[in-house]
């Protein structure tokens, strides 16, 4: 049986940028591009349709268009997270029931939120997961990120593991998200399947000394961070503590500077897609901060600067 000491995903899963044109159309061209490339970096798996997928500027036909369009051209070769989180139960429920039938091997889910004030309660909140794990057969990953607003403590998370079929994955971002793994880990054991590192890889390393098996990281260098965690998976604390130094330059400007228009950025720069713009109203990257990033990525020499070539 899957679970903590057995789980079926674990290692690298990479936010999917969503491609656009300058116009602010998909390229779908770039999309297939950016997978490609993404898979190619070393990826145990993918996600689509994430904060950083710019999943908030999508519409609903939009959605659909781009997660048939990465599952099939993905065609099994690593598995595939879709992000379904919406405030409605029954919207969540059929649009992960529709990421199921089109292939994905899981989905991620926000607790459901609206706005800066419109939040649920702990009962609100689990029968919202009861609902979606009702609709399908495949595990819901539970996004505990800031933007939700929405307290998730420890003991209930363990519990919706406990007592929900299909919550066993969990990705952590809030603020000490070691310790909080930690304590989740302690409290769920064997339900808790998936315990994951997010935001970027920022606090990679205390993650994974507390327990992480899985990382969600941006999708432009895979190839540099997943030998930190294949080193640390090892017992080569010493190698991936040195690995973890090296890479830690650029994922910080990610993670504090740049935020999800880095990936885009480092895709264009090799040549990996043809537009880096974001769609809007969102602004541009900086050029400094893009001038910044750049240099911080040639000096590591991840393949996303020659892939293209």
């Amino acid at each position: 049986m899957p679970g903590l000491s057995n789980p079926r995903y674990r290692g690298i899963y990479p936010v999917v940028p969503t491609t656009f044109h300058e116009d602010g159309t998909l390229d779908l061209i770039s999309q297939r591009r950016c997978v490609d490339f993404m898979i190619d970096s070393g990826v145990d798996g993918l996600c689509v349709l994430a904060n950083y997928s710019e999943q908030f500027l999508l519409g609903d036909e939009e959605r659909e268009t781009l997660t048939r369009l990465v599952l099939e051209h993905v065609a099994g070769r690593v598995p595939v997270i879709v992000t379904t989180t919406h405030t409605s139960t029954a919207i969540c429920a059929a649009r992960s029931r529709r990421a199921q039938d089109m292939g994905a091997a899981m989905v991620m889910v926000m607790p459901p939120y609206h706005g800066a004030t419109f939040r649920f309660g702990e009962p609100q909140v689990h029968a919202f997961y009861q609902g979606v794990s009702d609709a399908i057969d495949i595990p819901i990953m539970i996004q505990d990120a800031p933007a939700a607003g929405t307290p998730l403590p420890p003991a209930f998370l363990a519990k919706m593991a406990k007592e929900i079929e299909q919550v066993s994955y969990f990705k952590m971002e809030t603020a000490g998200a070691a310790n909080k793994l930690r304590e989740l880990i302690a409290l769920g054991g064997e339900a808790i399947e998936g315990p994951w590192d997010g935001e970027e890889g920022i606090t990679l390393l205390a993650d994974l000394e507390a327990g992480a098996t899985g990382a969600m990281t941006g999708g432009g260098f895979a190839d540099g961070i997943r030998p930190i965690i294949e080193a640390h998976r090892n017992g080569d604390k010493d190698k991936a503590f040195e690995q973890y130094q090296r890479w830690l330059p650029l994922i910080n400007h990610e993670n504090r500077q740049a935020g999800f228009l880095a990936a885009k950025a480092l895709m264009k720069e090799g040549g990996v897609i043809a537009c880096e713009a974001p769609r809007a109203p969102w602004p541009a990257l900086h050029p400094e901060v893009r001038r910044q990033l750049i240099a911080i990525a040639r000096r590591l020499d991840p393949l996303v600067l020659c892939w293209a070539r």
